[in-house]
């Protein structure tokens, strides 16, 4: 018996992001072979001809599971009854832009938006905001729809986690699968903290295997400023490998997993982060409810890591705390 179609909201739908994300969503991989989805697809007024031609697109795909697709640049509409919501739309990120020119560009956008997922979506609701500051903008939204589990609302750290794991297989010689118990603490920023302390590669530690100048002085800043660097070669900001982490992020969230994966969570103060704050964290996926790995024991080390990101967000929601419920 066919399951009902699953309505699936996308912003910012005729960029980069988007272009990678739709046609794998339309084909399954975020709900699953067997689950119809309906594409409701969100712009600013002057992007909305390019949408029609993304839509004109994913119709000439043919997808199987594709049930229908709508263009709009009304958020009420573009959240109605969905169940899925990917937050990718904001101003990208340009080289040597200061992330509080960042903030400034894009927290506007993600209050209304939060409102209308408040209002119109349907009670299953999930969010995943990938518009950058994702953390900050994901409070934004958390904080404007007050009737939706805060726990709904997630930031995309899934990124920050897949750069980290690419970056071992390449130094360990071992694929990124065997690779386990890694996580990235804290904010989608240069601050964050990619921690090998639990990680394991082919069941063994990882932390012995590597030099710990290497940790330092190459891995932690490569993985950290990895969208930098790629807007530095490519001379645009990462978009497909964005897209597949955004999916990888949802599909878990979905369907589960027992793996590690990093996940931005409104804090519970757990790791002494304070309540609230959409802090990336450890975390499995258990009967659709991304939960923190709990009892980890924290080096001095980890600790001072971890406070860093902690200012760092504390300062983002405070430079937007007039956008913010209360």
């Amino acid at each position: 018996m066919a399951r009902a179609a699953k309505k699936i909201t996308v912003t910012g739908a005729a960029g980069n992001i988007a272009y990678s994300l739709l046609w794998r969503i339309a084909s399954g991989e975020v709900y699953g072979p067997d689950t119809p989805v309906i594409l409701n697809l969100l712009e600013i007024p002057q992007a909305l001809p390019a949408t029609e031609g993304v839509a004109m697109e994913l119709m000439d795909s043919a997808f199987l599971l594709l049930r229908g697709i709508e263009v709009t640049g009304d958020p009420a509409v573009a959240f109605d009854g969905t169940s899925a919501a990917f937050l990718v739309g904001a101003k990208p990120r340009t080289q040597g832009q200061e992330r509080g020119d960042l903030l400034a560009a894009n927290g506007k956008i993600f209050g209304p938006q939060g409102a209308a997922i408040n209002e119109h979506a349907a009670e299953d609701v999930r969010v995943v905001v990938v518009g950058n500051p994702a953390n900050t903008n994901a409070l934004i939204a958390q904080q404007a729809a007050p009737d939706v589990p805060a726990e709904r609302f997630t930031a995309l750290m899934r990124l920050d986690h897949n750069r980290a794991l690419a970056q071992l297989s390449r130094r360990l010689e071992v694929p990124s699968a065997e690779i386990e118990k890694m996580v990235v603490w804290g904010n989608h920023s240069a601050t964050q903290f990619p921690d090998l302390t639990y990680a394991t590669a082919v069941g063994q530690p990882v932390a012995p295997q590597v030099e710990r100048e290497w940790y330092l002085e190459e891995f932690t800043p490569r993985v950290a400023k990895r969208g930098a660097e790629i807007i530095e070669v490519r001379g645009k900001s990462s978009a497909a490998s964005a897209a597949s982490a955004a999916v990888d992020h949802m599909r878990d969230w979905i369907h589960g997993t027992e793996s590690w994966a990093t996940a931005a969570v409104v804090s519970d103060g757990s790791y002494d982060v304070p309540e609230g704050l959409v802090f990336g964290f450890p975390t499995v996926a258990r009967e659709g409810r991304w939960e923190i790995v709990e009892g980890l024991e924290l080096s001095d080390f980890q600790r001072e890591r971890i406070a860093a990101n902690v200012a760092e967000l504390q300062a983002e929601r405070e430079a937007v705390a007039h956008l913010l419920a209360g």
